[in-house]
Parts: structure tokens; sequence; C-alpha cells
């Protein structure tokens, strides 16, 4: 176990006004975090969860000054949560963690990849393949859905067909995600749009580099610098946006292998993707303009048949 100490210059605390921050976020959730109907305990332990992994997200995204050094400490904080000799962590969102961990034995290895994808933020801004973006999913997705399956105590062997179909449901949400924020991402230099899709659907953005590594020239031009999306863009998020859900149809059968309240919980999860892509849609695929949003209404509208295909 990594010694707790934070990185030179770097604190291991949260933002300011974290809290406030962590709530807005779940809101703006394409999917219920933690459905009002789901037991005070199950609540508890999702909510802890997703705080941490959205303080994750938020230092590799917003925090001021060294972001790599601000992940490694939390890092550092994290470890502790796991540690042996009593030492208890400093960030309030870990310290919420630790009852969940020693009451329900989560794994610290999600948190370690969530932690190495917002470093991997850091240094890679593009991603050449399809192939190439569903590795960063790997170290950016797959560990919530493993998480989720731990929270409820699934029996989920490694590699199995259960854990095979969550991370499917994950990449997708994160997939679904990333097409919503095609704006926001690229004005923090980062486009997710796989730069072999750019090219095939005719995109032109002089900003795009082979390699993505920060620091190389770039020239804030073209299609994805626009106040709104061209008809090649559009056919592009259409594209990407049925290959998500494809994604997320496959995976919804984890759903139901799933009982109690981690079946609902799980079909909430998935009627938020379903409800992300009618967003897109609905916005005819114009994700220049504004971040198309996840109404509540669609997500309902999703949750009841993927509740009644689950029992058949």
């Amino acid at each position: 176990m990594r010694e707790s100490r934070p990185a030179h210059g770097a604190s291991a605390m949260p933002l300011p006004g974290a809290e406030a921050r962590l709530r807005q976020a779940e809101q703006a959730e394409n999917f219920p975090v933690a459905l009002r109907v789901l037991p005070a305990r199950v609540r508890t332990r999702l909510h802890a969860v997703y705080d941490v992994v959205r303080t994750i997200d938020d230092l590799g995204d917003e925090a001021d000054g060294d972001r790599a050094a601000e992940l490694r400490a939390f890092a550092d904080d994290l470890g502790t949560v796991w540690s042996p000799d009593g030492t208890g962590p400093r960030a309030p969102v870990l310290r919420r963690l630790v009852p969940v961990v020693r009451d329900g034995g989560l794994p610290q290895e999600p948190f370690d990849r969530l932690i190495a994808a917002n470093l991997q933020d850091q240094q890679v801004t593009r991603y050449r393949t399809w192939d190439e973006l569903l590795g960063y999913c790997a170290l950016s997705a797959e560990p919530i859905g493993r998480l989720v399956l731990a929270v409820f105590e699934v029996d989920a062997p490694p590699g199995g067909a259960v854990e095979r179909a969550a991370d499917q449901v994950s990449t997708a949400l994160q997939l679904l995600e990333h097409w919503q924020d095609v704006a926001e991402d690229r004005d923090r230099g980062r486009i997710y749009l796989p730069l072999e899709d750019l090219d095939r659907f005719g995109i032109t953005n002089t900003s795009d580099v082979a390699g993505a590594a920060v620091g190389e020239a770039r020239h804030d031009q073209g299609d994805l610098w626009s106040a709104s999306a061209s008809p090649a863009l559009r056919r592009l998020i259409a594209h990407e946006t049925a290959r998500a859900v494809a994604l997320l149809d496959e995976g919804a059968a984890v759903v139901r292998t799933l009982h109690g309240w981690a079946r609902l919980a799980v079909a909430g999860y998935v009627a938020g993707g379903r409800a992300a892509a009618d967003a897109l849609r609905r916005a005819e695929w114009d994700v220049l303009a504004g971040s198309p949003a996840a109404r509540r209404r669609d997500v309902i509208r999703h949750l009841v048949p993927e509740l009644i295909r689950s029992a058949l």
C-alpha cells in the first residue's frame, strides 16, 4: 500500500464548493444515480461511490494548477481507504467511502483505473480509431459498472458474461455522454470522435493532430468549431450514436440476470442511456449549439419496458 502523501504542490482536497458541485452534477446526469425508491442503505452506498468518481473527473477536468499532481495526490489519499494500519483519508468524499468499503468489500482497482483515465486525459486528447477509444473507455467507463455490481454484491466473475455486459452498458453511457458534450470537450482541448471517422465523414477540423499529444500544433478552425453542426458532422454523430446504442442494446441483457434492487437500478442506467440517445435525435444531431439534455420523462418511458423485458 502506498504511503499517504500529497504530491508536491497538490492538496488531495476537494475543489471549492465541492458538495454543491456534486449534487448539481448528479442532477445533470443522463441516468438516475440512486433512484429514490431504493433502500436508504443502497442509496448511501451508490452516492458514496458516485461522489468519488465525480470528484476524480472534476480534478481531471477543472482543478487549478497541475491536474496530474492533484490526481496523484487524491490517489494517495484514496489508497488509505483500504489501508490496514487504520490511517484514514483526508478528503471528505473518501471518508464517506470508508464505511461502504468496510461493509461491502468494494475493490480499489476500479477507482485506480479511473484515476489512470483522468491522468491519460492530461496527455492524450485525440484517438485515431474506434478501438483506441474503446481502450480509453476500459479505463474511464468499465470500472463504474463494476463498482455498481460490487455495491449490489452481484456475483460477476472476471471476464464472465455479467461483467462483460456491465462493461458494455458503462461504455455505451460514456460514449453517449461524449457525443452530447462534443463542444464542451472540444473547448477543453479534447476530441473523442475517432480521427478515422472524422476523415471518413469529411469533417474538417484543422486542430486535429494525429498522435494526440498535448502541445502539438492546433488551429481552431473547421466543422467542429462552428456555431452549429454541419450536415457532415450531424451524419457522424448519428453514426456514433447508433454504435453506442448497439453496445447498450447488447449490454442491456445484464438487467435480466440481476435481481431485486440491482435490477431496478441498472435498468435505470440503461434507460438513461436510451434517453440520452433520444436527446441527440431530438437535437437533430447538432451537438455544437449546446449539449442535448436527456429528459427525466424519457428515462421513465424507457425504464418501464426495460423492466418488463427483463422479467420475460
